[in-house]
């Protein structure tokens, strides 16, 4: 599928100059779980980069639990990574999906055509009994130059006004309204229909195009599309599956529930939407 890069591909392209690699490992529920994994071991030549620390800004009152990050510092730290326009750049986390996704998302936004990430993660690359290491890598400096694509991105008030088709890619449970865990009230914004992002995998690795295309085939590819999840993480695997079904106007309403939620005054809806 495109966007994905399989184990196999990685392997050969290892060597290449060009190709950097980012280890994205993360866990909600120990943020310093990525961090030290990546000290432990990683894919030869791959730097870090923190769901906390670098693909988000600090939170605050308004804007979600994972509020995008400064561009110039994170272009900042790309250019120390030796990450240019013209590199091959893929990403991994465990397997999940989300957090290679968050990459995957933002390096887009800046406008880079050639980001990807690897199917299986980190855990189908040790399966694969590939090599590994805990050298950490230092790049020369290459600066980023970002080219920020806006038609990506939803803001908060394009949310409340949109008439378009607006998709939680939170677990089901959750957009029910019958559990939630991390935000002050249950539900999901008025309007939204449910994807479950985790549907777009099988035992760990994407589902194929074809099967992503059979996900989405209620939906209309020329209607403006605004996906949201909890905090603006989860929902980028259904982005990218969206956008290689062939969906051109996709956006990520970054601060997701999270931000909805922080605003008092905004309604809720629980139990189901049809699926247009």
């Amino acid at each position: 599928m495109r966007f994905i890069k399989s184990v196999s591909s990685l392997h050969d392209q290892l060597k290449d100059e060009n190709v950097k690699v980012v280890d994205c490992r993360f866990a909600l529920t120990d943020p310093a779980y990525g961090k030290s994994a990546y000290d432990e071991d990683h894919i030869p030549g791959a730097v870090f980069f923190d769901l906390d620390k670098d693909l988000s800004s600090p939170v605050l009152e308004h804007g979600g639990r994972h509020p995008l990050p400064v561009v110039d510092e994170l272009t900042g730290k790309l250019s120390k990574a030796g990450i240019t326009q013209e590199s091959t750049v893929i990403a991994y986390d465990d397997g999940e999906g989300a957090f290679a996704g968050r990459f995957w998302w933002l390096l887009s936004y800046l406008g880079h055509e050639d980001v990807y990430i690897l199917d299986g993660g980190y855990k189908a690359w040790k399966e694969a009994e590939n090599e590994i290491t805990d050298e950490i890598p230092a790049y020369e400096y290459a600066e980023f130059i970002p080219f920020i694509k806006d038609e990506m991105l939803a803001s908060y008030e394009q949310v409340k006004n949109h008439k378009g088709i607006l998709i939680d890619s939170r677990a089901s449970e959750r957009y029910l309204g019958l559990v939630e865990p991390l935000d002050k009230r249950a539900g999901h914004i008025p309007g939204a229909i449910n994807f479950v992002w985790t549907d777009g995998f099988d035992n760990g690795f994407w589902k194929d195009e074809e099967e992503q295309k059979e996900r989405f085939s209620n939906l209309n590819k020329t209607d403006e599309i605004i996906v949201y999840c909890g905090s603006g993480v989860t929902a980028t695997p259904n982005i990218l599956a969206l956008k290689a079904c062939g969906f051109k106007n996709v956006k990520l309403y970054a601060g997701s529930y999270s931000d909805w939620v922080s605003y008092d005054e905004n309604p809720v809806e629980t139990g189901e939407n049809p699926k247009i």
